[in-house]
């Protein structure tokens, strides 16, 4: 069986923490999120934006995120937006009362969104980890993120250089047998 690329980037991508400059510039940006933007979503009503952090924003966000950590943590917290030169901030943006698409539809499209984007990324030679933890829900980020009540932020997509090629975070083959049940068996 031949391997195309789309198998080989699926393959191949792993979450990349140790990140550095360069990172993609706002064209290539704006490219491949209009490329991942095309992941499956229902109603095709993308509840979800984008908030790029670069430069100095990084430590203005970092400096929410220590207020929001408690005391003995604040600077390891501060420090965390510069591990990578562009962190793209994921906020859910879910429509309540669309008549077709439940939440967890719009949930599920806005990570098909994001996992596509790191899968493009990575066909790019670019790395990239998806980072959440509980300042995601602290009010000093949020407001620092300027987010509406309806939002939900879902962490940031950090996103550089790989500081070492080719290396990530190794996960084991799965056995598909293990995840996959043939209970049913339609007849025709």
């Amino acid at each position: 069986m031949t391997q195309g690329p789309v198998m080989t980037a699926v393959l191949t991508r792993r979450s990349i923490s140790r990140l550095t400059e360069p990172a993609p510039g706002r064209p290539e940006l704006e490219e491949l999120v209009q490329a991942a933007a095309t992941a499956p979503d229902h109603g095709r009503i993308r509840p979800w934006r984008l908030i790029p952090v670069t430069g100095d924003e990084r430590a203005r966000l970092g400096d929410a995120l220590g207020e929001a950590a408690p005391p003995e943590h604040a600077q390891h917290a501060a420090n965390k937006p510069l591990r990578a030169p562009l962190l793209l901030t994921v906020v859910h943006c879910p429509h309540p009362d669309h008549p077709r698409v439940p939440r967890w539809e719009q949930l599920a499209a806005t990570s098909a969104m994001v996992t596509t984007l790191s899968l493009l990324l990575h066909s790019r030679g670019w790395g990239s980890i998806w980072r959440t933890g509980p300042a995601t829900e602290a009010p000093q980020v949020r407001k620092y993120l300027d987010l509406d009540d309806g939002e939900q932020l879902l962490g940031w997509l950090y996103i550089g250089t790989p500081k070492r090629p080719g290396t990530g975070l190794e996960r084991p083959v799965l056995d598909p047998r293990t995840k996959i049940s043939w209970a049913y068996a339609p007849t025709r």
